[in-house]
């Protein structure tokens, strides 16, 4: 519910606060007198585009600020903790225009985006201007229509979280058939490749440790007379280097007693002694092993040359990375021979949730089309209400092939406003007064079954008067009972049946014309309505209508 609006610095509205009541709210005043501005100070919160041009004062911003109530509404509340902002039981939406155009927006003064204000804002008013009814010829309304009135929130709910589980399994079941097709064009090439990769049967770091020992078995000659040289300066010479350092030993041994540091120096030749004699041993074994095997080194060629080839092939450096393919490759194969069952297990679960979703789809239908009947005689019976005796509407509801995400049904209103039995989609034939009546009818009717937000209906009663305005404000005030309801109206009958009656006008200040509203009285509401029938000296019988009109 709108508690309170706020204007600064709209167009000619230099400043002015409105206190709506919580039920039905009337705007009433002089043709020009800028209801139409107010309407739209109002559409700046709701997310409209805003315009720079509105800035009149150009020495300070414009701001548009609502407060709504929003107790119990759980819809509203989600939204403000998904998008992370302060839960209050009163939102305050303000929209501010700078000096140099710029806008901004807030919800409880959390900076936001036009998109979150507009999501926010269709929870909280739901406008209807003269000449705005796309909304009642789309296919969503027409159906949100139908299924509120035969009570489907629940079967709707088991339906989506069919159709979800459904969609989900069908994607995965396509997902599937895409990538055993893929497997298919490659299988060849992959099996090629696995069982070239398979036939190499390289092991860990082969081709690293062949490169090694061919490296070694190259050069074997040259290591082997290097080590031989060496083993025969350690041991084998006429002056061998181990049996020096033993003489050498002998020596500093025989004047050790003479000196405190000698004995030192002679377990460090010692230990020397017995480091070269193990060296000597070592180049021993090493050059015993080493040896030139031209049979070795071809085949250690021929698995470099094959290792090589198959790197290059597949992009790699490594033995390790040529396993990994081999491996991949491996799942691959393994993969096309698995995907035909994975396929079969989804395509029967696609299908049985297919025959589920029909079934719930059928029941929604029957819902649906129990609801046609009731609705046109009720639709039509308030259009003759509202001055509109010779209109009728119809709903069409026909079976479609593929479920959707609300049901196998095409849900369409058909109108006819002349008795003709010449139905038509109703956006195409009705006028824009027939439109606004129309939906006033509908939104009606469903008002308690759905829980709609503050709703605005901006002159929709152009074109009638008499009864028929009456009848248009006895369903307003109808609605009022459980909802908020503003209207801008020129009509007596409608501006009577309101909770709170505000009147526009234009004032005067200095060099200037300022619009301004302020809530009327009761004597003040009956002058106002005196006026509205008879003109701006009202009679005394326009006077008692109007008095009438007010209640008592």
């Amino acid at each position: 519910m709108l508690q309170r609006l706020f204007i600064q610095n709209y167009a000619i509205i230099d400043e002015l606060e409105v206190p709506f009541s919580k039920h039905m709210n009337s705007i009433t005043g002089e043709t020009g007198a800028g209801k139409s501005i107010i309407v739209g100070a109002l559409g700046l919160i709701l997310g409209q585009r805003a315009d720079s041009a509105v800035l009149v004062n150009k020495e300070k911003k414009c701001v548009v600020e609502g407060w709504f109530d929003v107790k119990g509404k759980k819809a509203v509340r989600t939204f403000l903790e998904q998008e992370e902002l302060d839960v209050q039981d009163e939102v305050n939406i303000r929209r501010e225009i700078a000096v140099n155009g710029k806008s901004r927006a807030f919800i409880n003064d959390t900076p936001v985006t036009l998109t979150q204000l507009n999501q926010l804002s269709s929870l909280l008013v739901d406008m209807h201007q003269q000449f705005d009814t796309r909304e009642i010829g789309e296919s969503d309304f027409q159906r949100q229509v139908i299924d509120a009135l035969a009570g489907n929130a629940t079967l709707l709910h088991d339906y989506h979280g069919v159709y979800t589980r459904w969609q989900q399994a069908r994607r995965e079941w396509e997902a599937l058939c895409a990538q055993k097709e893929q497997f298919d064009k490659e299988a060849d090439y992959n099996k090629f490749q696995y069982t070239e990769l398979e036939d190499a049967a390289f092991s860990a770091d082969e081709l690293e440790e062949a490169e090694l020992t061919l490296r070694t078995l190259s050069h074997a000659e040259s290591i082997k007379a290097a080590l031989s040289r060496i083993y025969f300066e350690l041991e084998e010479s006429e002056t061998p280097l181990v049996q020096q350092l033993k003489s050498l030993q002998g020596q500093l041994g025989q004047v050790s007693g003479y000196h405190a540091e000698l004995p030192a120096l002679i377990e460090r030749m010692q230990a020397a002694q017995v480091e070269i004699k193990d060296i000597a041993d070592e180049v021993d074994r090493i050059s015993s092993q080493v040896q030139h095997d031209p049979a070795k080194i071809e085949q250690l060629n021929e698995r470099l040359s094959l290792g090589y080839k198959l790197q290059k092939k597949h992009g790699v450096s490594s033995t390790a990375e040529l396993i990994a393919i081999k491996d991949q490759l491996e799942e691959k194969l393994q993969a096309v021979l698995q995907i035909d069952e994975a396929i079969e297990t989804r395509a029967k679960e696609t299908a049985a949730l297919e025959k589920e979703l029909r079934k719930l789809a059928a029941t929604l239908s029957a819902a649906r089309q129990q609801q046609t009947a009731p609705l046109e005689q009720k639709v039509n019976k308030l259009l003759a209400q509202v001055g509109m005796p010779n209109a009728r509407l119809k709903v069409s509801i026909t079976r479609v092939e593929n479920p959707g995400a609300h049901g196998a049904d095409a849900i369409e209103f058909l109108f006819d406003a002349n008795k003709s039995n010449q139905f038509q989609p109703v956006g195409k034939v009705a006028s824009g007064g027939e439109l606004s009546r129309l939906m006033l009818c509908i939104k009606s009717l469903v008002a308690e079954r759905i829980d709609l937000p503050t709703l605005i209906f901006d002159e929709i009663d152009t074109g009638i008067s008499g009864e028929a305005a009456k009848q248009v404000g006895v369903i307003m005030k109808d609605l009022a009972t459980s909802r908020q309801v503003i209207c801008i109206t020129h009509q007596p009958q409608i501006a009577g049946k309101a909770d709170a009656h505000f009147f526009v006008y234009k004032q005067a200040q200095g060099d200037t014309v300022r619009t301004n509203i302020r809530q009327l009285s009761r004597d003040e509401r009956i002058t106002a309505i005196a006026q509205m029938l008879s003109g701006e000296k009202p009679t005394a019988a326009a006077l008692e209508n109007a008095r009438e009109m007010v209640g008592g």
